[in-house]
């Protein structure tokens, strides 16, 4: 385990000047890291859902038994964040997440080798998948661990916005890498798919153990607030006398600030996967679009999701870390746009209304990470961002995936809510109402504890230069 330990180097001081000079560069080797290993991540997770209709043809899957394996992967997914996070909190983040992404790689290759071999195997496979979604869970959490411990506040927003885009990146490609890997490596077999993903994920992952460094600290340099002449934050100092157990009840457990994030996170969730997962669907169904068309809808929120990735974060920065209040205008502006999604009719208008929608909805979605680290010290990093993933996974995705299901399907009964009942696609829209509503109220009450952070953090700068 003495791999996994962050080295903080106690040599020689080495001016402030010489560290920022030097800063960027060492900084850039860490986040391409866990930039390329979160992107990998998705090269071996949404590789499944492009090889599902081989696995019906090639080997006889039927759909009942992928939705079985894919909700392993959820569950295991939702609750790794938590429980993985905790244990990794206090550790070398980028090399844990590296090694958890060999770990991944060589399970989705033990999966392709039992594909070589004929028949579904449907059980051996389910557990093998929903062990990569516990391998993976820590992913993001880990990340913003890493790039929190290496940014100042003022820059923090940008640089985790940069990364999260490793996800749109990785989601982008993942299918059509492994098809094309498949083809080409394969002759064409579905085994290919799991495959040629995971050797890539394996060599990614093995670079990211020994590239780059998980702390300015560990190159014998001050911490990153010291770097840029920021105050340090209170959580921080304290934190340094506490076991890692004291951290997580003190600074999680008993932080109003982490659940009410947690919960707009929820609301967050059921807006975005209510749309992400289906529009391809609701845009057939209720609008008698070609299969071309419905399948790019998924490239418009992508796309307009990468937009949100690269811009919120940095308005963020600008407003000195109010990540609360530029979320909640994020979410009044989604509610004009849920309108065009809604009431479009043409392919052109519901592109471009799903364009924004992905521009507007990731922005809360990146924002409440962002904001959520900066309620607890940089050691209950990875478990609190964790944290807010597994509400976000268990409550918002299940119920944007079960429960609008329920709603739309035209075969079932709805979904009876306060003594009302919702059926068929125009009510799901009710649901994203009411998630938005919920959402900005959330979001507004943590907008006042952030102005109060910042507030505090600006009248010690002063105190301090005085």
């Amino acid at each position: 385990m003495d791999f996994f330990s962050i080295n903080k180097q106690a040599g020689e001081k080495i001016p402030l000047e010489i560290q920022r000079k030097n800063w960027l560069k060492q900084f850039l080797k860490a986040f391409f890291v866990v930039f390329f290993t979160y992107m990998s991540m998705y090269l071996i997770r949404n590789n499944l859902k492009a090889a599902q209709p081989l696995m019906k043809t090639q080997l006889g899957f039927s759909t009942s038994q992928l939705g079985y394996i894919g909700f392993a992967f959820s569950i295991t997914y939702g609750i790794g964040k938590t429980l993985l996070g905790y244990f990794i909190d206090g550790k070398n983040t980028k090399k844990v997440i590296s090694f958890l992404l060999i770990l991944s790689a060589i399970t989705v290759m033990i999966i392709g080798f039992i594909l070589s071999a004929g028949g579904t195997f449907v059980g051996l496979i389910l557990v093998l998948w929903g062990l990569n979604g516990l391998f993976q869970s820590p992913g993001g959490p880990a990340s913003y661990s890493t790039i929190t411990r290496w940014t100042p506040l003022k820059k923090r927003g940008r640089y985790l916005g940069l990364w999260n885009t490793s996800h749109n990146v990785g989601g982008a490609i993942a299918g059509i890498l492994a098809l094309w890997g498949a083809n080409v490596f394969f002759k064409g077999n579905v085994y290919g798919m799991f495959l040629f993903p995971s050797l890539i994920a394996l060599a990614v992952g093995i670079i990211g153990l020994f590239v780059g460094k998980d702390d300015p600290e560990e190159l014998g340099w001050n911490r990153s607030e010291e770097i840029f002449n920021e105050p340090i934050e209170q959580e921080n100092i304290e934190s340094e006398s506490m076991t890692k157990w004291q951290i997580f009840i003190h600074y999680v457990l008993k932080n109003p600030w982490i659940w009410t994030l947690c919960v707009a996170n929820v609301f967050v969730y059921i807006v975005r996967i209510g749309i992400d997962n289906w529009a391809p669907l609701y845009v057939t169904e209720h609008l008698h679009f070609s299969t071309k068309d419905a399948v790019d809808t998924i490239f418009y929120f992508e796309m307009g999701a990468l937009v949100a990735s690269v811009l919120w974060g940095y308005i963020s920065d600008l407003l000195k870390g109010r990540r609360a209040i530029v979320a909640v205008f994020c979410l009044l502006l989604t509610a004009f746009a849920v309108l065009g999604y809604r009431y479009g009719t043409s392919v052109s208008m519901i592109n471009a209304s799903l364009f924004c929608l992905g521009a507007l909805i990731f922005g809360p979605q990146l924002l409440i990470g962002v904001s959520i680290v900066g309620f607890a010290p940089k050691k209950a990093t990875t478990v609190t961002n964790g944290l807010s993933g597994t509400f976000g996974y268990l409550f918002g995705d299940s119920m944007a995936k079960v429960g609008l299901a329920k709603i739309a399907d035209p075969d079932s009964n709805g979904l009876s809510l306060f003594h009302y009942t919702l059926h068929g696609w125009s009510d799901t829209f009710i649901v994203f109402y009411i998630a938005l509503a919920l959402g900005v109220i959330s979001l507004a009450v943590v907008a006042y504890g952030e102005e109060r952070k910042i507030r505090l953090l600006e009248s010690t700068a002063q105190q301090k230069k005085s």
